[in-house]
């Protein structure tokens, strides 16, 4: 029923250990955060850890110590160093405090992939503020409801947002992250204008390490605000170096949006790796391609609807750039369908390495190349320090083998909604609101939403099955089904597939296909044919949208 190490009780005898601190100094020497350092600058380290905690403020406080003249960022302005970033987000901070922004206040962030991103979030960090990201997505009516329900003190987005952050941005102090001469900033103010106006003074440290404020999904219903305190440990960093091999001083090129829990993720923990990011404000197959050849990245960060676009580039447009020097395809944000992840490892070598997760629990099981390679379809197995076990409905453990809800226990659970309420818990572990099964091999099998299990004449369906199984069918490039009411049977699964190019596959071919591989009761009552499927920015597929063209 899982592995790994429990949050409490004989868990936290085990995790305080001498062993088990030793196997984490192992692994964050192999990372190369353990290592020889001068002893003036251990101490600056040491100071400004103590100052300002654990976070993105110190983060880049000490990579300007150790690794001033390094470059931290490579965007489509060029390229910035660790230094210049500690320097400027010193000025921006000073700024914004000079304009009412305070220790405990909130900072909302629109902003797409670019240093003004890292330079808001550093720069809130550094003044005890709380991080609000916003999707770069959300319309105008749901950022005024979100924005009313957190309230922070200051928005800070792109130019392209700005009319539909003019209702909220009322009475707020705003500032412009990114604008062009197709995007101009207009009469608002720029980060430009605050580093200026901040130039040459440092902020105090706040007494306070800023929250981070990560929106859920939305994929069926209003985004919750999730809160989340930075670590104060190292050992969130050791539980994904564990099993994902990065290490320190790479460059990484971050596809994933850095608002989204994935991108985020990587974004802090490349604080710890003076990791150089590679950034593009909007995603594109081929040109993140060319990046990664151009600048020899060792990682790539992206989810699996990524994946899915750069594997549907032509053969010859994909032999155009060597990607032999990644070490590390990172992918997390939503299930891997059908066989992605061998079709990505037979392209690209065995280089995949999938997080399931979720914002609540951050993170409960890593696959590794081998383990997908061993089981296609796999999530993987709980990284060091996690402990995940099946439920029933009644919240009783799962016997082996058998499909239950799954609960997460780490050192990164969030602290609940900003609106009130928070996941279901049982024994200390965490709901993750899907549902899945442990093979012998003690490997994770996620098989759907535990919202999204229907029952058909008296069969349990779990559309997942059903998507995994088309989205293997030559024709179908993508494909997503839900339930709905149905008279007769209670409910009944409804199909939408995307063929790809050319394709002739019909209803009737494929649900005779369904109906060669899964029982009879699986087969979808209705397939319906879409040019693509509805999805928002981090690429999860919105049932929601699916139902409202059932409904139509």
């Amino acid at each position: 029923m899982g592995s790994g190490t429990p949050p409490g009780g004989r868990g936290k005898a085990v995790a305080e250990g001498i062993g088990h601190k030793l196997g984490g100094l192992r692994i964050l020497a192999e990372a190369g955060i353990v290592r020889p350092v001068r002893p003036d600058r251990l101490a600056g380290v040491v100071r400004a850890l103590r100052d300002w905690g654990r976070g993105p403020a110190s983060g880049y406080i000490t990579s300007g110590l150790l690794c001033p003249d390094q470059t931290a960022i490579i965007d489509e302005l060029g390229s910035v160093s660790f230094g210049e970033i500690d320097a400027r987000t010193d000025a921006i901070a000073s700024a914004l405090a000079a304009q009412g922004v305070r220790s405990g206040d909130g900072v909302g962030i629109m902003c797409r992939n670019h240093r003004g991103f890292v330079e808001a979030t550093v720069a809130a960090a550094k003044l005890g503020a709380d991080c609000l990201y916003l999707n770069t997505a959300f319309a105008g009516p749901q950022l005024t409801e979100v924005v009313a329900r957190e309230q922070p003190a200051a928005l800070i987005y792109d130019a392209e947002f700005a009319a539909m952050l003019d209702e909220a941005g009322a009475g707020r102090v705003c500032a412009v992250a990114w604008h062009s001469d197709s995007e101009p900033a207009g009469d608002a103010q720029t980060l430009d204008d605050l580093a200026a106006a901040g130039a040459g003074r440092q902020p105090q440290p706040p007494g306070r390490v800023g929250r981070t404020i990560i929106l859920t999904s939305g994929t069926t219903g209003t985004p919750k605000g999730a809160n989340r305190s930075s670590p104060q440990s190292l050992d969130p960093a050791i539980s994904l170096l564990s099993k994902i091999p990065l290490r320190r001083g790479e460059l990484s090129c971050v596809a994933a949006p850095l608002f989204h829990s994935w991108g985020f993720a990587h974004f802090t923990l490349g604080l710890m790796l003076n990791t150089t990011l590679v950034l593009q404000r909007r995603f594109d197959p081929e040109q993140t391609l060319a990046a990664v050849s151009s600048h020899r990245a060792d990682a790539l960060v992206v989810v699996p609807v990524m994946m899915q676009r750069i594997l549907a580039l032509p053969e010859d447009v994909r032999a155009r750039y060597d990607l032999s020097s990644l070490r590390v395809v990172a992918a997390s944000g939503s299930a891997l369908p059908g066989d992605l992840a061998t079709e990505w490892m037979d392209a690209y070598g065995d280089n995949l390495y999938n997080l399931y997760g979720s914002t609540e629990v951050a993170w409960a099981t890593i696959a590794t190349p081998a383990e997908m390679r061993a089981a296609p379809g796999t999530a993987g197995t709980p990284p060091r320090g996690t402990v995940v076990r099946l439920y029933d409905e009644d919240g009783q453990p799962v016997p082996q083998g058998g499909t239950g809800r799954i609960f997460v226990g780490n050192e990164f659970l969030f602290e609940g909604y900003t609106g009130g309420g928070s996941k279901d818990e049982i024994d200390g572990l965490m709901a993750t609101g899907d549902v899945g099964r442990f093979d012998a091999a003690g490997r994770l099998f996620v098989e759907g939403r535990d919202d999204e299990m229907i029952v058909s004449g008296g069969e349990n369906v779990f559309p997942k099955e059903v998507e995994d199984l088309l989205a293997r069918h030559g024709e179908v490039s993508e494909a997503a089904a839900v339930g709905v009411p149905d008279e007769e049977f209670g409910q009944r699964l409804i199909a939408f597939a995307v063929l790809e190019d050319g394709a002739t596959a019909d209803e009737h071919a494929l649900k005779g296909y369904v109906k060669d591989n899964l029982a009879r009761y699986k087969v979808p009552r209705e397939i319906r044919f879409l040019d693509e499927l509805p999805r928002n920015a981090t690429g999860k597929v919105l049932k929601r949208r699916l139902r409202e063209l059932v409904d139509a």
